[in-house]
């Protein structure tokens, strides 16, 4: 890869690293119990996902 391929690449792990913190901790935050916290554990490893469907759906 070149220079300028890897420091692209670092920074958007960067951003979903800084992402997945924070929708964990809003997601294990707002759990009513155990399992509710490891839902949103699952939860905050795909946000991305979440993301670009609600971005999706509100274009269409």
């Amino acid at each position: 890869m070149k220079r300028e391929e890897l420091q692209q690449h670092s920074s958007a792990s960067a951003i979903y690293a800084l992402g997945f913190i924070g929708s964990a901790v809003y997601y294990i935050s707002h759990a009513a119990g155990f399992w509710d916290g490891v839902l949103g554990f699952l939860k905050a490893i795909v946000w991305p996902a979440f993301l670009v469907y609600e971005v999706l759906k509100y274009i269409h």
